[in-house]
């Protein structure tokens, strides 16, 4: 008789599957030997609360890279002006219009990336509904997640394109050049005030909002 531990990740079934007719409040911390041919084998449950925070993490990646695409697909290849309403003052003001594509096909292409983009962070919010609504999400899980999701997107952008891409890199400088000397004296890209605000105040209260619709289902 040879005994081997299996590990599997719950899958949402709550009967009728190999864990039997167990509620998923039952699963965790459950052991379950099994017959396997001619040994046994114990099978350990996945833990459900690690599962989802892999999600999480995941999802958070994923609407990271879709605002990297978007940022990329605007600033290289649209070019339009109205993409930048973000932008300090000084930098709108010294902005010139680009009436002619960076190349042929340029625009083609960043709208491309722009939609492509766009679906990513749909997919990222219906995933993040859609399995909480599948795990029966509390108000707290459901908040846990939006809010996670979205203070990583906001950290990542201040540290990846506030700090290093626009003020070491100089890659917005790049294609603008009209603006070198607007961020030449900042040691910072956008008003940090304006960014912690959203970091600090405004996510947490859209994902607050977002949670208890949620959780209202």
């Amino acid at each position: 008789m040879v005994t081997d531990t299996a590990i599997f990740m719950y899958t949402g079934r709550k009967e009728n599957d190999i864990y039997g007719n167990y509620r998923r409040t039952d699963l965790h911390d459950y052991f379950k030997y099994c017959y396997f041919g001619d040994r046994f084998c114990t099978v350990e449950i996945f833990d459900m609360e690690v599962a989802t925070m892999l999600l999480t993490i995941f999802l958070a990646i994923v609407f990271c890279v879709a605002i990297t695409l978007m940022m990329f697909a605007a600033v290289a290849f649209i070019q339009d002006k109205k993409f930048f309403s973000s932008a300090p003052k000084e930098a709108q003001e010294a902005l010139l219009p680009r009436d002619k594509e960076l190349f042929y096909g340029a625009r083609t292409i960043g709208w491309t990336l722009m939609v492509f983009s766009f679906l990513m962070i749909i997919g990222v919010g219906v995933i993040s509904i859609w399995d909480g609504f599948r795990s029966e999400f509390t108000f707290w899980q459901f908040f846990f997640r939006f809010v996670f999701i979205f203070s990583v997107y906001k950290i990542y952008d201040m540290i990846c394109f506030d700090y290093f891409l626009l003020m070491k890199f100089h890659f917005f400088q790049f294609y603008f050049p009209e603006v070198e000397s607007v961020y030449s004296n900042r040691k910072y890209g956008y008003n940090i005030k304006s960014q912690l605000l959203k970091l600090l105040v405004i996510f947490p209260a859209a994902s607050a909002l977002a949670a208890w619709i949620c959780s209202r289902f």
